[in-house]
């Protein structure tokens, strides 16, 4: 009875991991299957990016790709954006995956069959319009999840939300949009999201290669204008009235030692930039005006208040010393991007299964932004990010996201389906014990 005992527990034991590994084999054969698709899909999208609130035609492709599949569709979810309900076989958690959709006004410089020729209207202006960010290969993964995952439809445990979100860049102007106007909308409810995870292409890391960091990853971005109001007067009697500009250059040199003299940065980086600067007509005319842009990145939030703070005491206090005014308005665009250290433990095997052990690594925080980082306030939620650079290039010659030259070796988009399939299929049985 002893002998017999053992050999089920033993059977028992042994078969849950050959169990899980020929999941992860079907899914490596059904992804490789479908590489040349993606691809296609991926290049299409690439050729014909749309702006921010404006992914009209892209979310028709979609959405014509999902309920193909099969898969149960809502459309219009934040003005563009697609949702997509795959109910698997067995009872389970509600696993949520994301992939942005919208393009860049960046006007493309890389040659290539399929690079985009088109255009957009941005705030009034026609603009010429890319996928300079790589929100293409997010989608195509996607798709070839949703191909994956829909023919192994009763394998699955729980069900799977395919989170197409427009306006990740921001919404133009006034209008709302992105994921804060998803999850208004209830994307992460009816049914009820329990984790959700989403992945970023990298330019500047090896094609085929996932790293990720527990915790805070990528910053927080706020955008702030400064209006510094002086005394306009003739320029060659400055005494006469108050310059804003040179008020305005003495700002610039206060916000910097807000960075390099008041935090911390052992504890965390802090980024504050002016990008754009607006004063005057005529250069002998000191002008009465000026309005500065720019943005500021954080990675921990006690120094993102404290800074918000600082900010404004030293616009306000220079702007005084130098007889003007200055009004401060700072709005966020994005939380920080906190990946829940026990998700990303519990999912580490997954990666290291999709993309080969020695693939997976830990790197270190942005101080890029993604509003993924909304989604985190809803669910557990665990971003990594997937390398796109051709394996012969050097890093440094890379070109960044959101310019002209950004470029994505896509051979291995199957490795981003492997990740999500794997993630679907382990978290399932793990939760829906």
């Amino acid at each position: 009875m002893k002998k017999y005992f053992s050999f089920v527990m033993l059977l028992t034991v042994t078969s849950a991991p050959v169990s899980g590994q020929n999941f992860k084999e079907q899914i490596a054969d059904k992804a490789g299957a479908i590489l040349p698709e993606m691809i296609q899909w991926r290049r299409y999208l690439h050729e014909y990016p749309e702006l921010s609130n404006r992914e009209f035609k892209t979310a028709e492709y979609i959405t014509a790709h999902l309920k193909k599949l099969g898969i149960e569709v809502q459309t219009g979810v934040a003005r563009t954006g697609v949702v997509g309900i795959l109910k698997g076989g067995k009872p389970g958690p509600v696993i949520a995956l994301r992939a942005d959709m919208d393009g860049l006004p960046v006007k493309e410089r890389v040659d290539i069959s399929f690079a985009s020729k088109a255009e957009g209207e941005y705030l009034g202006e026609t603009v010429p319009v890319m996928h300079a960010c790589g929100h293409d290969s997010h989608m195509a993964i996607l798709m070839g999840t949703a191909s994956v995952l829909s023919s192994m439809k009763k394998d699955i445990a729980g069900t799977v939300k395919f989170i197409f979100q427009p306006a990740e860049e921001g919404p133009p102007g006034d209008e709302e949009g992105g994921a804060p106007l998803m999850i208004k909308e209830g994307v992460m409810d009816n049914p009820k999201v329990d984790a959700i995870f989403g992945l970023h292409i990298n330019s500047a890391t090896p094609v085929g290669e996932i790293k990720y960091k527990p915790g805070a990853e990528m910053a927080a971005s706020d955008w702030f204008t400064i209006k510094v109001k002086g005394k306009q007067s003739h320029g060659s009697q400055p005494w006469s009235g108050v310059d804003p500009i040179v008020i305005a250059s003495q700002i610039i040199q206060g916000l910097q030692t807000i960075v390099s003299r008041q935090q911390n940065l052992t504890k965390a980086p802090v980024v504050i930039t002016v990008g754009k600067i607006h004063s005057g007509v005529r250069s002998n005319i000191i002008p009465e005006e000026l309005i500065m842009e720019g943005t500021i990145r954080t990675l921990d939030e006690d120094m993102h208040k404290d800074v918000h703070e600082r900010i404004r005491n030293t616009v306000n206090h220079i702007a005084a010393a130098g007889g003007a005014t200055a009004e401060v308005t700072i709005d966020t665009k994005t939380k920080v991007t906190y990946n829940n250290p026990a998700l990303v433990k519990l999912m580490l095997p997954s990666l290291e299964a999709a993309a080969g052990k020695e693939k997976v690594y830990e790197t270190e925080w942005t101080t890029g932004a993604e509003d993924f980082s909304f989604f985190g306030d809803k669910a557990p939620a665990f971003f990594f990010f997937l390398g796109g650079m051709p394996a012969e290039q050097d890093p440094k010659k890379a070109a960044p996201h959101h310019t002209p030259d950004f470029y994505i070796d896509d051979s291995r988009l199957d490795t981003g389906v492997k990740a999500f399939c794997n993630i679907v299929m382990d978290y399932g049985r793990v939760k829906g014990k």
